[in-house]
């Protein structure tokens, strides 16, 4: 079996290519390479391993003509196109947990420096002064700490800040009540966090609704004496009104390790205000966390290349390295209910619901809604997998509803797809055989047992003597195998289904004959 290509295009820890060797990939690290040198190689690789220096712009992707993964080793991925990575089928990771614990001890030793003004008097101790009597700072115990975004580096500084006896107060439209009685915060809206704390320190993903979430009329409302640490993302605060706060005296102090833009001009206006310290993104600058993040990315690529396993990613469900078998053969007729649904629908199609009965219901659904909506979205575009299908479903419209009834119906596993159409709805279903193998059990109502593979026609007619020798004929007289003949039936002598699979693909013409034959409803020429 060939090898999977992976490219590593930032400075990294040198075992994450030891990683990638050993899992069984193919890697090449050439750190530094211009724009155009990216493009030049970048179809080579199905898996592109990156920090921050690399740009994976619209144009790049474009090139990149086998790219399957793009790993961010870090959490910040602003250097990732994802709606084009999106578009492309690229799929983008990141590792949001290997610097965590470097960055929440980033803020936290922030908010010392602020509450001691540690380095102003490092500066002047260190010109010869003893300035004893001009830096008079505060405890943090027993002060109230604003969180903004309480994710898993903002839950860990809170834990932090707790050991501290400080009391914590959080803001984060995701955090639920329970899960803040569990880090031991109260949860608060925005107006009122700003109101009350002594110290706010950011901890959120920089996106539309959070931008500037610390503007100019926010920052005129935080309590006189407050002090703000920013260790996430540049572009969360206003940084001239942060300025003009400073000055006022109005806000006591900030320290910034990010930026809007960076790095920042040189006469940035917050440069030498004072009471402002800043350090050049250390956040996940650790020994440590450098090390994490790089054996992180390359083992979540690896997974993803070798066994189809998807952890952190950003535009597609999560799916273990350890679930991925057990959701293959699932994915693998969830996908083929959705490619039939979506050849033999016509017009356009509203809304699509994906039923998961018995055991296909205990399993991780996204992966499964994902494989259908990947079959599905086929029949609009020949370049789509699980990574854009959502996207272009959402694209055309289509409303997508998930339904898990785990209680066992006739099949101990069952899938079932149905859309709404302009004829009314219509509904697939197929179950897994003991040996994992995807098997048709339901068409439109009708009980068909079918494997769905290759090449098939499909065939509506009404039940009466001699159909199956005409159908046979036909096809035997335009040199056409059959290699398997499956039928179902609403009743005797009723509407009939028959789904046969053939060793090649059936020309127009033979179809447009069989559509002729007595007693034939529709004909439709399949592919899998």
């Amino acid at each position: 079996m060939t090898k999977p290509k992976v490219l590593i295009s930032d400075k990294m820890d040198p075992n994450a290519a030891k990683i990638f060797e050993e899992r069984g990939c193919e890697v090449h690290v050439k750190p530094g390479m211009s724009k155009e040198e990216l493009i030049a190689c970048i179809g080579e690789y199905e898996g592109l391993a990156i920090r921050s220096a690399t740009k994976v712009t619209a144009d790049v992707l474009e090139a990149a003509t086998n790219l399957k993964v793009i790993g961010r080793a870090g959490i910040g991925v602003d250097n990732v196109d994802i709606p084009a990575a999106s578009a492309k089928g690229v799929v983008v990771m990141n590792t949001p947990f290997g610097n965590s614990i470097t960055t929440a001890e980033h803020a936290i030793a922030m908010m010392f420096a602020l509450a001691r003004q540690i380095p102003a008097a490092n500066e002047r101790t260190q010109k010869g002064e003893w300035p004893k009597n001009d830096f008079m700072g505060v405890e943090v115990t027993g002060k109230t700490l604003g969180l903004i975004g309480a994710g898993n580096i903002g839950g860990i500084v809170a834990s932090r800040a707790l050991g501290l006896k400080m009391k914590v107060v959080a803001y984060d439209p995701f955090l639920t009540p329970e899960r803040a009685v569990e880090m031991g915060v109260e949860k608060v809206d925005l107006g009122a966090l700003v109101t009350r704390a002594d110290f706010i320190t950011l901890h959120t993903p920089l996106t539309d609704e959070t931008r500037n979430i610390l503007s100019r009329e926010r920052l005129e409302q935080t309590k006189k004496g407050v002090r703000i640490i920013n260790c996430a993302r540049g572009g969360l605060i206003d940084e001239v009104a942060l300025k003009d706060g400073l000055d006022s005296g109005h806000i006591a102090g900030a320290a910034l390790d990010v930026f809007e833009s960076e790095p920042p001009a040189k006469d940035h206006p917050l440069f030498g205000t004072p009471n402002f310290i800043c350090t050049p993104h250390l956040g996940a600058s650790t020994t440590e966390a450098q090390v994490n993040v790089a054996l992180q990315v390359a083992d979540q690529i690896s997974d993803f290349l070798l066994t189809g396993g998807v952890t952190n990613a950003l535009n597609m469900p999560s799916l273990s390295a350890e679930e991925a078998p057990k959701l293959k053969p699932y994915m693998a007729l969830a996908e083929k209910l959705g490619s039939l649904v979506g050849q033999l629908a016509h017009g356009e199609l509203p809304k699509i619901s994906i039923e998961t009965e018995g055991a296909a219901a205990q399993l991780n659904q996204k992966p499964i809604v994902g494989a259908v909506l990947a079959g599905l979205m086929k029949r609009y575009s020949s370049s789509v997998n699980m990574v854009n299908a959502p996207f272009l479903a959402k694209e055309r419209g289509i409303e997508v509803r998930e339904i898990r009834n785990e209680k066992r119906g006739v099949y101990q596993t069952l899938v079932r797809v149905t859309v709404e159409t302009s004829q009314g709805n219509r509904s697939v279903a197929g179950t897994l055989f003991a040996d994992g193998a995807p098997r048709l059990v339901e068409i439109f109502g009708i009980g068909i047992e079918a494997d769905l593979d290759g090449y098939m026609l499909y065939v509506v007619n009404q039940d009466a003597p001699g159909f199956i020798g005409r159908m046979g004929s036909l096809l035997g007289e335009a040199g056409i195998n059959i290699g398997t003949f499956h039928l179902g039936r609403r009743e005797a002598g009723g509407e009939a289904v028959v789904l046969l699979s053939v060793d090649q693909a059936i020309p127009a013409d033979i179809v447009s004959k069989a559509q002729s034959l007595e007693g034939v409803k529709m004909v439709k020429a399949l592919s899998f």
